[in-house]
């Protein structure tokens, strides 16, 4: 008999489900003929007969034997080894499929979830696509677990996009794909779903917040209420954990041993344009400050020495929560402060490892640090009034005058430049947010048009990088009939050079609910009025503490209407503008806000309250730290 009647044989009895003879024939065949009709015929004999591995490694001769239908026979070997669970075979002949797996989710699947399992996310970027545009749940679930959460990966805003569109109904995805529409600023996007999240919220559904990222929720939510909800379903921390940190032994020194944790100790970053000076501050006889630093190399190596003034560093790098917080324990930290709470980068877990006797959340997050093992938060009597305690788990440790820092030092003061250097008409009113354009919520822009239209010769100064946040700020402002011309949108500047044009602005604008906080101290330091109103959680009453503390208390408005009026008003008074600008000059150095070291004494007060109730056993209550009294003079060196 013939190979072709052998051939013709097999496949009969393969159709008649007839496959231990079928088998036979093909072993026969073999011996003769081994094309590529041959293998596939074989293969998928051996797959009716439960032989995967087998089955594998015919579809791959298969394909390595060429032809029109190579790749395909390879992808199907690919699939077999991956599902024996024989992953180097799947990778050996999925890696040279890497252009297919692009618009193959099936490979794309098999390759991400082998280097996924084994850590090696080097080019998983590459699958996102095929596999949220997949209709296969599993291939969709996997893609979740790829995106990186870096807000500027337009892979991940893309794949969220495609991951909504196919699971409309996902409150996780929903909030997710938001994200990504509020840091673009595209305010069709976010109105499309706005009516929808506040019908749910209204009826109860607050469950549906419970998966958003608090620092990207605080971007949008006002309430308070809502806020302790986000990011509640994550890395909740047993109950017990905080009894048994409080209670464990601690040897208590003469001096009191604080220790800060953060990835922002670097000269340039906008914490440490507030916090060095106070550092620097600490009174070495009664304190030992010890710097936690998980900060990336590339922004150390810029440092020039400059870090060491400010604390003992010990680099923890990515070293695991519970090595990290060992390293705490044997240096006998006494309190232990987090400075970065939700936010990028945040090594907050550490602090659910029981490091020290007493953990604090002060300046990275403005609001309550969900599921970390936190005693207090550091606040003032703006930030977190009496009517917000409900909605905190720590106890408050309240500053008299303000909670943020501000180094007055080291800070530039503006040199003199002119409009025409910044693309500014030198006649025209200028209001300006210097703000992360992601802060200019639905909101803000909203009530910004609304004095725009109530002050014909102004123009709106906006700080923007992202190209298309650009547009569609542009294009919201055209659409409410702004002429785009009346819209300047400017770039990030070296800080000097930034400080040098704040003060070119007439009024700078707050935003809401999350005000500027390192941006609003610039403006005053620079001697720019900024209006803001009254807030209604942490995030939105930041400028309002700042404000009072340089005293000019009246820039902060009774509400969003009140805010659009006394824009108005200003833009229709300047001499009440050269007034506020006279007053801000006379209190630079002389009220409380950029007096680190009445600030610095504040926050030692706080901590030696903070340590005696430990001392004597008892648990953390809320503490006013008394004010020192006032300043006589200046306080500039």
């Amino acid at each position: 008999m013939n190979a072709q009647a052998i051939f013709s044989t097999a496949s009969r009895q393969y159709q008649k489900g007839r496959y231990t003879d079928a088998l036979n024939q093909l072993n026969v065949l073999m011996e003769i003929n081994r094309d590529t009709k041959t293998y596939v015929l074989l293969a998928k004999v051996l797959v009716k007969l439960g032989f995967k591995a087998e089955a594998a490694r015919a579809y791959q001769l298969a394909g390595e034997a060429g032809g029109s239908r190579a790749e395909d026979y390879l992808t199907d070997a690919m699939k077999l080894y991956f599902a024996n669970g024989q992953e180097d075979e799947a990778l050996s002949i999925g890696l040279p499929l890497l252009e297919k797996a692009k618009t193959d989710p099936e490979i794309a699947f098999i390759i991400s979830s082998i280097f996924l399992k084994r850590g090696e996310k080097q080019i998983l970027g590459l699958f996102k696509a095929p596999l949220t545009l997949s209709t296969n749940r599993l291939h969709n679930a996997l893609a979740f677990k790829l995106l990186t959460a870096e807000i500027n990966d337009l892979q991940d805003r893309d794949a969220l996009a495609n991951l909504f569109r196919n699971n409309p109904k996902n409150a996780t995805l929903r909030s997710a794909h938001l994200v990504y529409a509020r840091e673009a600023n595209d305010y069709a996007e976010v109105e499309k779903h706005e009516r929808d999240i506040q019908n749910a919220l209204k009826t109860g559904q607050t469950e549906i917040l419970a998966s958003e990222a608090p620092y990207y929720h605080a971007t949008w939510c006002g309430d308070e209420r809502l806020n302790q909800i986000a990011g509640a379903m994550h890395n909740a921390f047993p109950p017990e954990l905080t009894n048994v940190r409080r209670s464990a032994p601690h040897r208590w020194g003469d001096r009191i041993r604080i220790g800060y944790v953060s990835a922002d100790f670097w000269d340039d970053h906008a914490t440490m344009k507030l916090l060095k000076s106070v550092l620097m501050a600490h009174d070495k006889s009664r304190f030992d400050v010890t710097l936690f630093c998980h900060t990336k190399a590339m922004h150390t190596a810029r440092d020039m020495g400059a870090r060491e003034k400010w604390g003992r560093i010990i680099e923890i790098g990515d070293l695991p929560d519970q090595q990290v917080a060992e390293v705490i324990r044997q240096e006998n930290i006494d309190i232990l402060v987090d400075l970065k709470g939700h936010t990028l980068e945040s090594r907050s877990s550490i602090f659910n490892q029981a490091a020290a006797p007493v953990q604090v959340g002060w300046l990275g997050f403005p609001g309550t640090t969900v599921n970390v093992d936190l005693d207090y938060i550091i606040g003032d009597p703006y930030v977190l009034p009496e009517s917000s305690k409900a909605f905190y788990y720590e106890k408050y440790c309240r500053l008299p005058e303000s909670y943020q820092p501000n180094d007055p030092y080291e800070r530039p003061r503006p040199q003199p430049v002119c409009r025409s250097q910044v693309g500014l008409p030198q006649d025209a009113f200028v209001f300006a947010s210097f703000n992360a354009n992601r802060k200019i919520s639905l909101q803000t822009v909203n009530l910004w048009i609304d004095i725009l239209k109530q002050t014909p010769n102004s123009m709106m100064w906006i700080l923007c990088e992202r190209a298309d946040a650009r547009a569609n700020l542009l294009a919201k402002f055209k659409s409410a009939g702004i002429d785009t011309k009346r819209i300047v949108v400017c770039p990030k500047l070296t800080y000097q050079h930034h400080i040098n044009r704040i003060p070119l602005a007439d009024i700078g604008l707050d935003t809401y609910p999350y005000n500027g906080h390192t941006t609003t101290s610039e403006q005053l330091w620079t001697g720019l009025p900024v209006l803001t109103f009254k807030g209604t959680n942490f995030a939105s009453r930041v400028s309002e503490s700042l404000l009072n503390a340089i005293g000019v208390p009246e820039l902060v408005a009774a509400g969003p209407e009140d805010y659009v009026k006394e824009a108005v008003a200003l833009y229709n008074n300047r001499e009440k503008i050269a007034d506020y600008r006279k007053r801000l000059d006379e209190n630079r150095f002389r009220m409380p806000l950029f007096d680190a070291e009445r600030f610095c004494q504040h926050l030692e007060t706080g901590y030696e309250m903070m340590a005696d109730r430990a001392k004597r056993g008892l648990a953390p209550d809320h503490i006013d730290v008394p004010a020192l009294p006032p300043r006589s003079g200046s306080f500039e060196r």
